[in-house]
Order: C-alpha cells, then sequence, then structure tokens
C-alpha cells in the first residue's frame, strides 16, 4: 500500500496537471499565424482555439470571435473539442474519488484497503483526463504541423503551434504522473497485516490457535 505521502504528491501533480489541460482548452492561441514568408507584411496577427479565433493589431488591440456553427467546424476540431471537455469533466470526478480514498482522511470506508481501492480509482480517472488530454494536443498539433508543410496550403493560410497546445502537452503529463502516483495505492493481493488467518476446520478455538502474518 502505497505511504500517505506519495497520495498527496500524486493528488497535487495531478490536480496541477488537471487546471493546466482546463486552462489550455479554454485558451484561443492553440494554432498562431505564422509569419514564416519574406514578403509577408501585415499588422494584423490571427490565432485560433476551440472556441474561438482572435485577432491582434500592432496597436495592442485584441478582438475575438467564437465560432458561429458547430457543425460547420473540422472534424479533427470537434474530435480536440469533445476529447478537453472529457479530459475536464474526469477531473472532478478522480478528485472526489482520490480524496476519499487518502490515508489522512476519513471519508468513507474505515478499512485500510477499501480506501486505498477508491484512491487507486481516483488516480484512475486522472489518468484517463491526462489520456484524453494528450490524444486532444497531439491530433491538434499533427494537423497544424501538416498543414504547416502542406505545399498546396497558401503561405497566407499557414499556423505555428500556439502556446495553449504545449500548456495541454504539459498538463497532460502532470496528469499522468499523479495519476500513476495515485493508482500505487491499490491494495496488493493477500491479507492485511495484523489480521488472523485460521489454521483450518480442525484448529481449536483458544487464543493460540490463531497465526498473524
Amino acid at each position: 500500500m502505497a505511504h500517505g505521502g506519495l497520495q498527496l504528491l500524486g493528488l497535487g501533480v495531478a490536480l496541477a496537471g488537471w487546471g493546466a489541460l482546463v486552462a489550455a482548452a479554454v485558451l484561443p492561441q492553440w494554432q498562431t499565424y505564422s509569419f514564416a514568408g519574406d514578403t509577408i507584411i501585415t499588422a494584423v496577427a490571427t490565432a485560433q482555439g476551440l472556441w474561438m479565433s482572435c485577432a491582434s493589431q500592432s496597436t495592442g488591440q485584441l478582438q475575438c470571435k467564437s465560432y458561429d456553427s458547430i457543425l460547420a467546424l473540422p472534424g479533427y476540431l470537434q474530435a480536440t473539442r469533445a476529447l478537453m471537455v472529457v479530459a475536464g469533466v474526469l477531473g472532478p470526478l478522480a478528485l472526489g474519488l482520490a480524496v476519499a480514498g487518502m490515508k489522512c482522511t476519513r471519508c468513507g470506508d474505515d478499512d485500510p484497503r477499501r480506501k486505498a481501492g477508491v484512491a487507486a480509482a481516483g488516480g484512475g480517472l486522472f489518468l484517463l483526463s491526462g489520456l484524453a488530454g494528450l490524444v486532444a494536443c497531439s491530433w491538434y498539433g499533427h494537423r497544424v504541423i501538416t498543414n504547416f508543410y502542406d505545399p498546396t496550403v497558401p503561405v497566407n493560410y499557414k499556423f505555428e503551434l500556439g502556446p495553449a497546445i504545449f500548456l495541454g502537452w504539459a498538463g497532460a503529463a502532470l496528469a499522468l504522473l499523479g495519476g500513476a502516483m495515485l493508482a500505487c495505492s491499490c491494495p496488493r493481493g493477500g491479507r492485511a497485516r495484523g489480521y488472523p488467518r485460521s489454521k483450518g476446520p480442525d484448529a481449536p478455538r483458544g487464543p493460540a490457535s490463531r497465526e498473524y502474518v
């Protein structure tokens, strides 16, 4: 059974990763306008996210506009949205299970083995949250890189990886790491130390008939 300190560390790392995933999902800088062309002269830089696109002018003014239609969006963008939403929803569920199953809390069952199993279940949900965020960011990043090196795409329509996608990758890594730490709380096979084990049906019933393992 994992030590309580490992559970606390895993919970903190997983929460930090989940928070980074939520922040990445909200930020509009998933891909930013590329200035790769030598002849491009523009005073407006555009950035696109999962929910809106923004344009910043050289004067410092920033204007953002939400996407008008959901069904008109590309399939990869809709899938990325869904995966990031799943990653965000799994976080509170994982937090509730992890807190209820930690050794330092008095929530739920008093059996330490059952509590360890509950904490491990919370770690499993954090693992799923991190995996969903990792797949979403990697899929979106692959499309951005593919379009950037596609010779058929005009230079004016090329984008580069934005800071939000790097934040999502970092959050996914932290959620996976913290979830793995919590998952180490899963009890192994065998009886817990200090529980009596009977030698058989014919063994005497007295105190001397108990063997502690």
